[in-house]
């Protein structure tokens, strides 16, 4: 497969954006690729630039590094098949954690199984879209005091995070609030009570409200917030929401996103972190 330079980034960013909404997870990587600078991800295609599938591989030297995920974005099952096999780009050994289109977990389930790697489905999730800001909550700062996570947030969010893995997962949530946008309530001590970040690929996500702050409506605020500060700075404002999360899916709806029914994405974990 081919590493993408700079010039090829961008036209891959343009060739995604035509292929939403299915590329969406893929397009939010190459998105934030080329304008923010943070941990090393290497983008692959078989061929440019007429690819039929595209991968994200973020770079592995340490152990924390195995964390991250590797997002891959295709409409060729039997392309990804051939893909999945090489070992090459796949370490079937090690801890693999792969987002991508439900419809191919039959595929990725096979090949995993072939390669004596022990696998599970950890997440399916509808993707919701926003295109309509009327919806979204007016904030009132005299009321609400909104700002942004820094460091010493990190072990607040890890915590609290579903998908936390203690000390595995601290260098992920690092480099989330270091580079991309993040929004908190703040209590009257200066201490976040509420929040939301954005992952590298571009989806709002890890929104949370400690349990002796909610039913105040901070969803809905920091929800409000970061899109209009995403869509102020260009840009897609999406998120993935578990299918067992009808509550979320509720709110988001209830602000303007709308949901795109004929893709839900999936991660898939294998092996075990150590």
């Amino acid at each position: 497969m081919e590493i993408l330079n700079k010039e090829q980034l961008k036209m891959a960013e343009t060739l995604l954006r035509d292929r939403l909404p299915h590329s969406m997870h893929a397009y939010g990587y190459i998105f934030q690729k080329n304008r923010v600078k943070s941990d090393h991800v290497d983008v692959l295609v078989d061929r440019w630039p007429n690819f039929r599938i595209l991968l994200t591989r973020p770079l592995r030297e340490k152990e924390e590094d195995f964390f991250k995920d590797i997002c891959i974005y295709t409409k060729d099952e039997d392309v990804l098949k051939k893909i999945l096999d090489r070992t090459e780009i796949f370490n079937w050994q090690n801890y693999l954690c792969l987002g991508t289109d439900l419809r191919y977990e039959e595929t990725i389930m096979g090949v995993a199984a072939a390669k004596g790697s022990s696998g599970n489905k950890v997440a399916v999730c509808h993707m919701l879209r926003l295109q309509d800001l009327s919806h979204l909550s007016e904030v009132d700062s005299s009321i609400t005091q909104i700002s942004s996570l820094d460091e010493s947030h990190i072990s607040l969010v890890n915590d609290a995070w579903k998908f936390g893995k203690g000390e595995h997962s601290v260098k992920f949530i690092k480099n989330i609030i270091q580079h991309f946008p993040t929004c908190c309530v703040l209590d009257d001590n200066g201490q976040p009570v509420a929040w939301v970040l954005t992952y590298e690929y571009c989806a709002m996500g890890m929104l949370y409200t400690v349990p002796q702050h909610r039913r105040k409506g901070y969803a809905k605020i920091l929800i409000s917030a970061i899109s209009k500060r995403l869509l102020s700075q260009g840009y897609p404002v999406f998120c993935f929401i578990e299918e067992e999360n009808v509550f979320s899916l509720k709110l988001f709806k209830s602000l303007g996103f709308t949901e795109e029914p004929s893709y839900k994405a999936a991660w898939f974990t294998f092996n075990h972190l150590h």
